[in-house]
């Protein structure tokens, strides 16, 4: 792909203010050389977590009829497809058609799927998602970001030690997805309760025919704060990185969770100096701090080493 433009159809959330969904997505896919075309399934003033919001929700119809003008005027050549937030089954279906679409015109396309369902034992999108997601959506995927609650979901089994997690990403494997990544686990981490837990597994074709995997663990210090708009960043992270490190899922990773631990920390000394002392920061002060990442973005200082758990 060297030399080649590389072009991402992200279908994620759209906010004025602030960044989630593909304001989270885009500048960094730019910043990291893709061309990124975006379609809004909501157009929002802000995230939900402030205390006012108002917008629109874009309907499957309209999906349908953003994605017909693109291919009449035949530029419905994609290398990648990102999605992320959706909270309706028919606008997830829609996705679906589209998916299958464009793979059918490019074989070779790659879909990046954060299948954003719920966190910590909590489903905030409705259950009627679910079997969308794990019989339609994630056969699909070539790359698959879900958290522990969400690998849980669509595995129907419960993650409690590391062997657990590398057990339902080889049931997610089976599924479809040659890369998952549990982006978060509660597992605990042997670098102290301050550490979150990520575990990567990534299949690979040798050239013999032959299947290769790797498994890679790592430890991420925790931030204290609420952060919105972290995970769709993850993803499209991940997605870029994978790209320029097709083969290597632990440089991938470590550059992903490099970045994003550069964006939050950069982002709460910002917003604490601009609470002031001992007052919580705001969702407003809180928006990641995009734009002033940008080196970090480009050529992260890693920060993060993954561990090698299995290479075969």
């Amino acid at each position: 792909m060297a030399g080649m433009e590389c072009r991402v159809l992200s279908i994620q959330s759209h906010v004025v203010r602030g960044y989630v969904g593909n304001k989270s997505a885009t500048f960094p896919l730019q910043v990291l050389g893709f061309e990124v075309d975006s379609i809004n399934s909501v157009q929002f003033s802000n995230h939900t977590g402030y205390a006012h919001w108002k917008g629109q929700v874009l309907k499957a119809d309209e999906l349908n009829v953003l994605y017909e003008g693109i291919k009449l005027n035949k530029v419905n050549h994609y290398d990648y497809i990102l999605t992320g937030y959706s909270r309706d089954t028919s606008f997830l279906m829609t996705v679906v058609d589209i998916i299958q679409e464009l793979k059918a015109a490019n074989p070779s396309l790659v879909y990046v799927c954060d299948p954003v369902m719920g966190d910590h034992g909590a489903m905030y999108v409705p259950e009627e998602l679910l079997p969308v997601y794990r019989d339609k959506v994630v056969p699909l995927a070539d790359i698959l970001t879900p958290n522990q609650f969400e690998a849980e979901l669509l595995t129907g089994r419960k993650i409690v030690t590391t062997d657990d997690a590398l057990e339902a990403m080889k049931q997610l494997h089976k599924m479809g997805p040659k890369t998952v990544v549990l982006t978060s686990t509660d597992l605990p981490s042997s670098q102290g309760d301050q550490y979150l837990v990520a575990l990567g597994s990534q299949k690979t074709v040798k050239p013999d025919g032959t299947m290769s995997i790797v498994k890679i663990r790592m430890d991420i210090p925790k931030m204290d704060a609420v952060f919105v708009g972290t995970g769709d960043l993850f993803a499209a992270l991940l997605l870029a990185w994978t790209h320029h490190h097709p083969k290597d899922l632990k440089a991938a990773c470590e550059k992903t969770v490099s970045v994003m631990h550069h964006v939050i920390k950069r982002t709460i000394t910002y917003a604490n100096e601009k609470a002031g002392p001992g007052k919580r920061p705001s969702p407003a002060q809180l928006e990641m701090r995009m734009v002033q990442s940008k080196s970090d973005i480009e050529n992260p200082d890693i920060v993060v080493e993954a561990k090698i758990l299995q290479k075969s």
